[in-house]
Formats: structure tokens, C-alpha cells, sequence
């Protein structure tokens, strides 16, 4: 198959490749992707939010999550520039926004009734409604730090996300 005569070079270029299927497959698979990380990322807001609110410290609540059934992708790199401050992901509410409505889309499409992305779309149409579709997109928790009047920082954390994976040769990845 066409798959397997690119494999080699899927390889060079990526660590784990994952054939997917028929032509088109990859990309509702990355929809859904990103659907998941928005959704980690505004309960990853809100469950900081809410430590700091309770009195916690936010260094020990990141590493209770991170070490946690709770922990995601989104919270062991988002969840730092958002404490860090600097919220930069070079990620846009808009394009949030639109991976969203993609995934809404599908599901429509496939009469798949849905409950939390309608009201992450509501959530996120609020924020670019006040901050702009161009703002980055962890700052979606300005919404409760300003309905809370609490900053959601802690020293310690970087300003720009750090890609600390050891470099390795690609390799097929195969679904069970």
C-alpha cells in the first residue's frame, strides 16, 4: 500500500506514525484531538482556579495533578505557561474556536447529541467576545480569575513550552 511505501519516511520525519485509514481519517482524528486538549484545558483552568480559591499552593497542586489520574498532556505543558504567567502556546482562541466547531460539526453530522462542547463553544465565544479571537488561548482563564479575583501564577514555571522528549527514530505505532 501507498502507507507502507511511505513509512520509511514518515519515519525520518515523526516519531510514532499511526496509519489511520481511508484518505481523510487523520484529519477528523485531529479534530477530535484538539477537541479533547480544549476541554483538559479549561478544566485544567478551572481545577487551578479553584486550588488557589481553597488556599492551596499552585506548585503542589501541579505536581498533585501531573501525578494524578487527573493529570493530560494539556496540564504537564499548558498548565505551566499558564502559571508561568506568559500563557504562550502560539494557540489562538479562534483556532480553538474552530477545531470545536469541527468536532460540533461531526457530531451533528452523525446525530451524536453532545453536552460539554456545546458549552466549551460558549465558553470560548465568551472569551474572544472579551479578549479577542486572536488572544492566546490558555488565557480562556481569565474568566474565572477575574470572576474570582484571583491570579493563577506560581514561581517556577517556564515561559514558553520546552520540548524535553529525547530524541528517537520514528516508529510505527499499531491499534490493538
Amino acid at each position: 500500500t501507498t502507507f507502507l511505501i511511505i513509512l520509511p519516511l514518515l519515519k525520518k520525519m515523526g516519531r510514532r506514525i499511526l496509519h489511520t485509514g481511508a484518505l481523510g481519517s487523520a484529519s477528523m482524528l485531529k479534530v477530535l484531538t484538539n477537541y479533547l486538549a480544549t476541554v483538559h484545558l479549561v478544566a485544567n483552568a478551572e481545577a487551578l482556579v479553584t486550588a488557589k480559591a481553597a488556599g492551596m499552593d499552585l506548585n503542589t497542586a501541579y505536581e498533585a495533578i501531573a501525578i494524578s489520574s487527573g493529570n493530560s498532556f494539556s496540564h504537564v505543558t499548558e498548565s505551566q505557561v499558564i502559571l508561568n504567567g506568559s500563557r504562550d502556546i502560539s494557540f489562538t482562541m479562534d483556532l480553538v474556536k474552530k477545531d470545536v466547531g469541527l468536532f460540533q460539526e461531526i457530531a451533528e453530522r452523525n446525530n451524536v447529541p453532545l453536552e460539554i462542547s456545546p458549552l466549551i463553544c460558549e465558553i470560548f465565544d465568551d472569551g474572544i467576545a472579551r479578549y479577542g479571537e486572536r488572544e492566546l488561548s490558555p488565557n480562556i482563564i481569565k474568566r474565572l480569575e477575574e470572576k474570582t479575583g484571583l491570579n493563577i501564577l506560581a514561581p517556577g514555571f517556564p515561559p514558553e513550552l520546552e520540548d524535553d522528549e529525547p530524541e528517537e527514530a520514528g516508529y510505527e505505532v499499531v491499534p490493538k
